[in-house]
């Protein structure tokens, strides 16, 4: 099994080669041909991949033997261009991101993310042929479609349950109406997992072996 010790930096070239944004990848296990795309919360709130929780989703995809991709939002930190929270920049940022890794992964590929990011990743299942599952921590309700999380094969939600942005009450009713989409509350744990983080990828360790 990789590590964390393998993560390394990578440029990330937009379409028509206008920016270029910050990665950290890190390979998948040997013999394991799937990866993951992990997109931190919003720009302009100094969401960054260096995140506690963006490194606790991605870690725990690694232990599970994906390949991962995390990466800054454009205009943050290492990422060129200046930051933005539109929906229209963030999702091609995360399209640019993915199709990153999808040239060095042959199979399925998760997406995820955390908060903003959570949103951006959920709206990708719509744009890329091999994605299969969908991890969404602390994903705004407001921001999340139910067509596309029913849409998306296997979605896992995580959720504190002190969240005042990411209502765990909104998120059930959301869950409920998809046939594919679990969710965990975290007990204790706010918008911000100051408690729960380890939770986070103990979620993921549960529902990822069952994953194709």
């Amino acid at each position: 099994m990789e590590s964390k010790r393998d993560e390394r930096r990578v440029a990330i070239p937009m379409r028509g080669g206008a920016l270029v944004l910050d990665g950290i990848y890190a390979p998948g296990a040997a013999g394991t041909d799937r990866g993951a795309v992990i997109a931190p919360p919003h720009p302009l709130y100094g969401g960054s991949m260096d995140s506690p929780i963006v490194a606790e989703i991605a870690h725990a995809c690694a232990r599970a033997g994906l390949a991962t991709l995390r990466f800054d939002w454009r205009g943050v930190a290492g990422s060129a261009g200046a930051p933005s929270g539109e929906r229209a920049h963030a999702d091609e940022d995360y399209g640019a991101a993915l199709e990153h890794l999808a040239e060095t992964v042959g199979g399925p590929l998760c997406v995820c993310g955390y908060s903003f990011g959570a949103a951006a990743a959920l709206r990708a299942t719509g744009r890329a042929r091999r994605v299969r599952e969908a991890i969404l921590v602390a994903p705004p309700p407001s921001l999340i479609d139910a067509a596309a999380l029913g849409g998306v094969r296997r979605a896992l939600v995580i959720a504190g349950e002190e969240d005042g942005i990411a209502s765990p009450d909104a998120l059930r009713a959301l869950v409920a109406e998809s046939r594919s989409a679990s969710l965990v509350i975290v007990p204790g744990a706010d918008h911000f997992f100051g408690v729960g983080l380890a939770d986070i990828g103990r979620a993921i360790a549960r529902w990822l072996p069952a994953s194709v």
